[in-house]
């Protein structure tokens, strides 16, 4: 399993125009084979900020996201919302146990 961690930051004044950006992109990845997991979720420390949380079954589900059109469509438009800071790490994963 990949896991894929970290956060996104832009200026806050764009935050509709992100939602916008965001409904497009996290139904139709989650519909794709091989997506365990995948969402952004805002900082209530942070304005602006949406920590970023991916699993995937496996780093080749995860390169065929990385080649979809709604991916591009999305990565295009991060110019428009004014990103100050990305940070993003990607972590092989040989077990899950649920905690709670």
């Amino acid at each position: 399993m990949i896991v894929v961690s970290g956060f996104l930051s832009f200026d806050p004044a764009n935050t509709e125009a992100f939602h916008e950006a965001l409904g497009a992109l996290v139904p139709t990845t989650r519909a794709e084979d091989g997506c365990v997991s995948y969402g952004f979720y805002a900082d209530p420390a942070e304005p602006g900020t949406y920590r970023i949380f991916e699993e995937w079954a496996s780093q080749e589900a995860m390169d065929a996201h990385m080649g979809t059109a709604h991916l591009a469509e999305f990565l295009g438009s991060m110019g428009d919302f004014g990103v100050t800071a990305t940070e993003l790490y990607a972590y092989s994963v040989s077990d899950k146990n649920r905690l709670m």
